[in-house]
């Protein structure tokens, strides 16, 4: 009785906030931002992995090596050094396309405000925007002003100031006159905050979003606490039937993805990590290990313990997908979604795994993660060596990870599989009794 008015206590609470959060505008065009910028950043660590193998440099030499990492380096300086741009136009694309706008126009709306906010470095008689800027440094500040700049694109063509073009005008030069007026009044607001950003101490709007908001929350992003409050949360919301990875990214993963690019310039740098806690700790060393809740352990701990055929079978069904990091099969096979039995290790298990890996990267056993972004479908133990910059200290530790993983899933595992062991046999035996009745 306690248990379901625990449960009853937890769907009251959490299923309005996460109804809320999965419906919110703002977080939706933010997750498909990020969306639209993956295939880019993907290349881009892809190349950061092959220039950096490992070896090479002893295989090739110093000079043939540097030759060899110049010549790959503009594949992540066009995508991963300036994914913020991409994330900007997929914002203001994906908020306007939401109003059933020209989303095109939203787009580049979005991206001309941002540069026009960015402060540029005079180098001769040119002003050049800084690469640093444009990537993750420039995150919040192209966040924000992605957001303004859609809703007031939106706002001066919902309010009809547009150029009309008369009938039989090609739609594509129509469409460009009609959106002449709200994009240079828009265009203008922003040029007149950056004036007067720049009479304030801060000088730029960049130094102002940094100093008042990116900093304190990337500070605390990248420390443990907040951590766990995010994965307990990935995981409460899974349990309730909700995508909690979706939801609980839209929050955070302009504070992780700011982390992943400060440790990757480290990286290619050849200068110690700055941060444990990067969208690869996240990626990797939890959701990398069989999907949301690392349920590749359970699917082995299936396969090694099930005596009951629902669990045997869905051993099997959940094995390959698992490999890859999808765990539907097993979320909504076994299930997870709202079962009390194994409520337990689902929450417990990744906060474990998160706090060991965090004590094993702080201490140095393990290189911290490289700021590399790997597929998400990349199999463990592959996973954890590319993430850490080919290093394989992140195998063995998805490996540690897996094995305690296992340790808290066995007696809860053990438990469901005697119920449905026991159910079966009860149903067999019924069966049996009526067919030699009839």
């Amino acid at each position: 009785m306690e248990n379901n008015k625990f449960m009853q206590m937890l769907e009251n609470f959490l299923l309005p906030i996460a109804d809320k959060l999965n419906n919110n505008r703002y977080l939706s065009a933010l997750r498909d931002g990020f969306m639209v910028a993956l295939p880019l950043i993907i290349f881009g660590s892809i190349f950061v992995v092959i220039a950096n193998l490992p070896f090479l440099d002893k295989l090739l030499g110093e000079s043939a090596f540097a030759t060899y990492q110049d010549a790959l380096g503009p594949a992540s300086a066009s995508t991963l050094s300036i994914m913020g741009l991409f994330v900007i136009i997929g914002i203001g694309y994906k908020l306007t396309e939401h109003y059933e706008g020209e989303a095109i126009y939203g787009g580049v709306v979005a991206i001309a405000a941002f540069i026009i906010l960015t402060p540029q470095v005079l180098e001769g008689v040119a002003g050049v925007i800084p690469s640093a800027a444009l990537g993750a440094q420039g995150m919040f500040l192209g966040i924000f002003t992605a957001f303004i700049s859609a809703e007031l694109y939106r706002y001066f063509v919902k309010k009809d100031w547009m150029i009309k073009m008369p009938a039989g005008v090609p739609s594509a030069v129509a469409k460009s006159f009609s959106a002449l007026i709200p994009i240079a009044l828009t265009l203008t607001i922003f040029l007149a905050i950056r004036i007067a950003v720049s009479f304030t101490p801060f000088d730029t709007v960049q130094n102002f979003i940094y100093t008042i908001i990116q900093e304190p929350l990337t500070q605390l992003g990248s420390g443990l606490p907040a951590t766990i409050v995010a994965v307990l949360l990935i995981q409460l919301f899974w349990f309730f039937g909700l995508h909690g990875q979706i939801i609980v990214n839209s929050v955070f993963d302009p504070i992780w993805y700011t982390l992943n690019e400060q440790n990757l310039s480290a990286f290619q740098s050849g200068i110690e990590l700055p941060n444990i806690i990067t969208k690869q700790f996240i990626d990797s060393f939890l959701v990398g290990m069989g999907g949301s809740g690392m349920t590749l352990a359970v699917v082995i701990l299936i396969i090694l313990i099930g005596r009951s055929r629902q669990l045997k079978e869905l051993g099997k069904l959940g094995g390959p997908p698992g490999i890859f990091n999808v765990n539907e099969p097993i979320i909504f096979g076994l299930p997870i979604i709202m079962n009390p039995l194994v409520l337990i290790p689902w929450l417990i298990a990744p906060v474990v795994v998160t706090v060991i890996t965090y004590i094993s990267m702080s201490i140095g056993i393990v290189p911290k993660p490289a700021g590399i972004i790997v597929p998400w479908t990349t199999p463990p133990l592959l996973s954890g060596f590319l993430a850490t910059g080919n290093a394989w200290q992140g195998a063995v530790l998805q490996a540690v990870n897996l094995l305690i993983v296992m340790g808290i899933w066995w007696p809860f595992l053990k438990i469901l599989d005697k119920n449905y062991y026991e159910n079966e046999k009860s149903s067999d035996s019924n069966s049996d009794s009526v067919k030699k009745t009839s």
